[in-house]
């Protein structure tokens, strides 16, 4: 577990190392595969099967209804290799949110996922500024399982025109198979912060931890019957 006062220490620390992250510009915008199984949510898509814990802003009536898909935006690309799955809350959307979750499925048998985790870290921290850009674990690594990551974003890059004056926190947790690779990750964004002092990010720093440990227990990666 992380506390507040560690979240303050380690969020001034910047770690950029590995390869961009492969963008998901050509693939195709499809409607979202994704299920409602029980209380999870189930995507099937490139010879996988993930799981997901529900999205954390439901409210229990909405969770409990049966009905979760209905409550939520969501936006579905994929192509032969790899799928990008991103959900948001009623009222927000790709080109307009707060809050955004996500997964990414990619075939990739032969990558050792500590380096697919150093290829995540490269590309999201080439979006922000460098003295505002943080890396962090919740825990750690267990050979092969690895902590979730944490990121912070005070503020974007200058020429970001669209995101001026605003920044991120993002929380993910990595899943491996024998054929391929997944990411489940949450972000969130609001005005430009200080990566320093929690009490000025986003989100909540208990509201932060409980969906790492949401996102490390319940999501769960699995090759298609």
């Amino acid at each position: 577990m992380v506390s507040s006062v560690t979240l303050a220490r380690i969020a001034r620390a910047v770690v950029v190392s590995g390869l961009l992250v492969a963008g998901a510009g050509a693939q195709e915008l499809t409607e979202s595969p994704i299920v409602q199984d029980g209380n999870a949510l189930l995507l099937g898509a490139v010879e996988h099967d993930l799981t997901l814990p529900l999205p954390d802003w439901l409210s229990p009536a909405e969770r409990l209804s049966g009905n979760v898909i209905d409550q939520v935006v969501a936006s579905y690309r994929a192509d032969a290799s790899q799928a990008l799955l991103e959900i948001y809350p009623k009222g927000e959307s790709e080109a307009d949110w707060r809050t955004l979750y996500g997964a990414r499925i990619t075939l990739q048998a032969d990558r050792p996922l500590d380096d697919y985790r150093s290829a995540v870290m490269y590309g999201y921290s080439q979006s922000c500024k460098p003295e505002l850009t943080g890396f962090f674990k919740f825990g750690e690594d267990d050979g092969d399982a690895l902590a979730p990551l944490g990121f912070v974003c005070g503020a974007y890059l200058d020429n970001l025109k669209s995101y001026a004056g605003q920044g991120e926190v993002m929380v993910m947790s990595f899943h491996k198979t024998a054929k391929g690779s997944a990411i489940v990750y949450q972000e969130w964004r609001g005005r430009a912060f200080d990566p320093s002092d929690p009490k000025t990010w986003p989100v909540e720093a208990n509201v932060l931890q409980t969906r790492a440990e949401q996102l490390k227990s319940g999501a769960a990666l699995a090759l298609a019957d």
